[in-house]
Order: C-alpha cells, then structure tokens, then sequence
C-alpha cells in the first residue's frame, strides 16, 4: 500500500501540554483520513517537527521509505519556517500542504490565549507557505476544514497523482526499434525525459518478441486465447491470425515482466520477422495498464502508463488514441480517432469483437484486431511535447459522442469526440499549442488532475476548454 506521510509543525514556545494536544489532534485526524482514503493509500503520522532537527528526521524517513509517494503538512500552531528550510531541501516528493484546522468553528463564549495559541494554522500556515514560495518548491495547498468532502477529495485527487508520479520515477519503456523516419513530434531528447520524469528508455530490436512469440507453448497459447473468449466475442474465421497475436502478446509479456518494463513502442517500419502488426496484443495489454505508443513515440508511451496509473481506482476509461480525421458538417463538427489497430479495449462501450482485415500499411499479413464502438462523455485529451529547451503538457476537454453513422467499411475501433468550446477555437488551440497527433484521452480524469501533475513534476501547461477564447489564442498560442 502506497503511503502519505503526515508531518505537523509546531514548536516548544507553548509547552508540553500544548504539544501533547496537537499529537492527539493529528492522530484523530491522520484516522479519519485514513478511513476515508481506504483502497487508496495509508496516511502516517510523523513527530510534530518543533526543531529542524526532527524536520530532517522526517523528511528523511520520507524519501527512505519506497512505499512513500508523498508528504502532508500541516501547521498546527506556528511553527517558525526557519526549522522547516533544511528538511524540505532533502523532500523530493510531492508536497501538500494542508491549510486546516482541528476544530471547524470557533468557541465564541470559551475562546481564549491559550486557545488562540494551539489552534493557529490562520498563523502558522502563512509563515510556512512562505518559505515554500522562497524556496520556490512545487506544492499543492488545499484549504479547508478536513472533514468537509471537498478537503478530502482533494487530498484523495493528490494521493493519486502522487502515486502516478512515484511510478513515473521508476518507470522503463522498451523501445522496438526507433520512431517513424521523417516525423518530428514523436522524437524528442530521452536523456532530458529520464532527467525530469524518471523514465528509462531503452532500445531493444523487435527480434526479441518475434522469438519469444515462437517459442511460446501451445498450451500458452490455447491459454491466451481463452483469456480472449472470456472477453471478447470472436468473430472471424482466421483463428490462426489471432493465435499470431496471442503468440505476440505471450512474448511482449514475458519480455516486459523480465525487463522490468512497464510501457513500450513500435513502429510499422521496423517489424523484421513479424507476421503482422500487433493488434491485440496491444489492445489488450494496454487495458492491462501498459503504455504504449505507436511510431517509436515513447513520450506517449511513458504518458499514458503514468496516466492509467493516477486513474486506476476511477471509473472510466483511459489510454492511447491517436488523431485521425473530421466531420465538418457546420455546428456539428467531430473528430474519428480511430487509430489502425492500436485502440485501448479499455474503451469499449459493449463487447468487443475479434475481426481480421486487411491493414494497408506496413505490408504485413492481414492483423486480428478488436473492434467497438466506444463509451461517450466528457473527457480529456492530453499529451507530452519535447520543445527542446523544456517539456509541454497540452490538456483539452473534450466530449467522446456515438458514432451518428454506421461506418460498415472501417473494421477498428471507433472513437469519436466533440472539441470545446468549438471546434474553431479548440483545434486552433491545440495546433498554436504544438500539440501532437498522439495523445492520451481519459473519461476518469479531469484538466485538474493534469494541472496538478504539471505543477509538481514542473511542467508547462496550456489548457483548452469552453473558458478559451479567439483571444486567447493571441495571448498564449502566437508569441
């Protein structure tokens, strides 16, 4: 279980009573934060920081311990930040800062000094969210009383964005091959990636899964194929072709447990030794929690595990999709991101079926692919650009529709969205912004889970929504 540790501040200045009443207090309140975060992750309360001393123990014990994603404080009386400058230089995970109270209203008739000095956050927390802003340290606030149900979705939204972060940090993706010749935003500087994100990429030839996929027993194959059936309906004749793709998934698998990898990339220009392009073996690998990122893209690849990471104790679905082509029938503009193959099963609205067709493209046998229409609402689509002198997220809202035609001579998976607030505006955006065609769209999260992971891993952001303008794109898109 993931772990957030609790961190109080306060100091002797008030006396050991005072000191003994601020540990209950935290204790009943790391509790009932524990209660209501359950499944999500554990909240541990650390000594009450009085000295920079006990500060650096804390912060120490933050960053010796794997299981700990991330660090609550709370100022409990004042607490001189002074104490706190040496600790928070150790801290290199996410930070939250909670601006709250033990008690939500005030003893009007009762209140007096001694009340006043042991329930200050009004006091303490400003004195401590200035040394964060003088040390210029990513960090959350989230402010109000703890019990209240917003507080706690919050803290809950930032346990989940920091266990995606931890997991970014230990993140590899094998790379088969390198990105597609001639494309520029597939590319970008990896050393600089592994620097700001923790991912390790890696290049291995796709000969590593062509052998690992003959060698696969038929009983792991008849295995992969009842996993198959018992989700998918079958619906083609060509059970060898999908027989090839269990081999190939069977042999991505046993690769990436070996290796350690929790993403990889392919491309169709570097598929020696392959039968086919994987289809669903990459579907369905991805509605596992694997990134994946076509045309050697590892940005994509690396984004969308970290993302399907942060959003899986949601409903909903998130992965990879690709940008393709438009319905531009006034007023009712839409996109079709129907990649080729390569559309998570994740999406599927009703039960996906196996079908085999022709691909013409990459000049490989026919590929055994899942085909669906997929679940409508509102989402977002999001992606990672390498700008050379730094990394920029482009977040959009969208709204994933029905297909309103049958579309009888396209056998993939079909994806459909609205751009907000319009088409004009919302597409414009994305272009003036270099947002690229690969991207990652999710129905589970939200722009404010993307603002608050562009904040702590210190990420450009340029959001689009139904608040963006024409002006805006003057503002922030033509500099």
């Amino acid at each position: 279980m993931s772990k957030l540790y609790f961190i109080p501040g306060s100091q002797d200045l008030y006396g050991e009573e005072c000191l003994r009443q601020v540990a209950a207090d935290c204790a009943e309140m790391v509790d009932f934060l524990n209660e209501k975060l359950n499944g999500v992750v554990e909240v541990v309360l650390m000594p009450t920081v009085e000295t920079s001393r006990i500060c650096v123990e804390d912060m120490r014990a933050a960053m010796n311990d794997d299981a700990c994603v991330g660090v609550i404080t709370w100022m409990h009386t004042f607490s001189p930040a002074k104490m706190w400058i040496k600790g928070l230089q150790i801290l290199q995970k996410p930070l939250l800062h909670l601006h709250t109270q033990a008690n939500e209203k005030l003893p009007y008739d009762l209140i007096d000094m001694d009340f006043m000095n042991l329930n200050q956050a009004a006091h303490g927390d400003r004195e401590y969210g200035f040394i964060l802003a003088k040390m210029n340290i990513p960090h959350e606030v989230v402010a109000g009383y703890y019990k209240h149900d917003h507080v706690v979705e919050s803290i809950r939204q930032f346990a989940e964005v920091a266990k995606a972060i931890a997991f970014s940090k230990d993140l590899t993706v094998a790379t088969f091959g390198n990105n597609m010749r001639d494309v520029a935003v597939t590319d970008g500087n990896r050393l600089e990636a592994q620097i700001k994100y923790g991912w390790e990429i890696k290049y291995w030839g796709i000969g590593e899964i062509v052998k690992l996929a003959k060698e696969a027993t038929e009983e792991e194959v008849d295995a992969k194929m009842a996993e198959y059936l018992d989700k998918y309906i079958m619906d083609t004749d060509n059970v060898e072709s999908v027989r090839q793709q269990a081999a190939y998934e069977i042999g991505f698998e046993k690769f990436m447990a070996k290796n350690n990898c929790e993403a990889f990339t392919d491309t169709f220009q570097d598929l020696f030794g392959m039968e086919q392009l994987p289809g669903i073996a990459a579907q369905n690998l991805m509605a596992k929690g694997i990134g994946f990122g076509p045309e050697g893209d590892y940005k994509i690849s690396a984004f969308s595990a970290v993302l399907m990471k942060m959003a899986e104790c949601r409903e909903g679905a998130t992965g990879f999709i690709e940008d393709y082509t438009y319905d531009l029938t006034p007023g009712k503009e839409l996109e079709l991101a129907s990649h080729m193959l390569e559309v998570p099963a994740s999406f599927a609205r009703t039960q996906p079926k196996i079908q085999v067709h022709h691909l013409g493209i990459g000049g490989k046998a026919d590929p055994a692919r899942l085909v669906f229409d997929s679940v409508t609402g509102d989402g977002i689509q999001v992606t990672l650009i390498d700008l050379g002198d730094h990394f920029r997220i482009v977040c959009a809202d969208i709204e994933l529709v029905e297909v309103p035609h049958p579309m009888p001579n396209l056998p993939v998976a079909q994806i459909m969205y609205r751009h907000k607030p319009n088409f004009e505006i919302g597409t414009a955006a994305w272009c003036y912004a270099g947002g690229a065609h690969h991207s990652v769209v999710s129905t589970a999260l939200t722009r404010d889970d993307i603002a608050m992971f562009a904040r702590l891993t210190g990420t450009e952001l340029i959001t689009i929504g139904d608040d963006t303008t024409k002006a805006d794109l003057q503002k922030f898109f033509m500099k």
